[in-house]
């Protein structure tokens, strides 16, 4: 059983793909500079997409490439650096109990592997027909919904002007030579 397994190369990327997420999830929540974890997130993201890539499901991949890493994650960055927040560890943040939060982790992912393979035991993924319609989502989300789409695009920019100004008002007297 286990011999079929390994014997596809789909399964060692898959394995390969998955070792990766799992380090750069890992290294999102520990790692002590933000900046560094938006970046890991970025990997863990840019797996699941290779994961998607994987199962022939290549819009869901490029929507999550495009959406996610090409927009949450450069928003991140943006709030990052214009908060002028400070990106090294707090000592003061820090909280000395990690046992208990680590015990949750591991508990919560054995009861989701535990659900997830008595859910689908060892049912094979199998591609149904040749692509996903989108051509349909296309023509429906440049056509019909046009307007709905450049309105809320328009929304976002407004949000991330005022995010900018907020963010970057100058104190009084800051900036001026004394």
């Amino acid at each position: 059983m286990m011999g079929g397994w390994f014997a596809e190369a789909s399964n060692w990327w898959f394995l390969l793909i998955a070792v990766f997420i799992a380090f750069s999830a890992l290294r999102v929540v520990t790692a002590t500079n933000v900046v560094h974890s938006a970046l890991f997130l970025v990997g863990a993201l840019a797996g699941t997409a290779g994961l998607f890539l994987l199962l022939g499901a290549q819009f869901v991949a490029w929507v999550l490439v495009l959406v996610y890493i090409g927009a949450v994650i450069v928003l991140f960055l943006f709030g990052i650096m214009i908060t002028r927040a400070p990106t090294g560890p707090k000592v003061e943040v820090d909280h000395s109990r990690r046992g208990f939060a680590a015990t949750a982790a591991v508990l919560t992912f054995a009861v989701m592997v535990y659900s997830s393979v008595s859910a689908f035991g060892h049912t094979e993924v199998t591609k149904v027909g040749t692509g996903t319609a989108t051509d349909l989502i296309g023509t429906q989300l440049m056509g019909r919904f046009v307007l709905p789409f450049e309105a809320v695009s328009f929304v976002l920019l407004a949000a991330l002007v005022g995010g900018v100004t907020l963010a970057r008002r100058d104190t009084p007297g800051e900036g001026e030579e004394q």
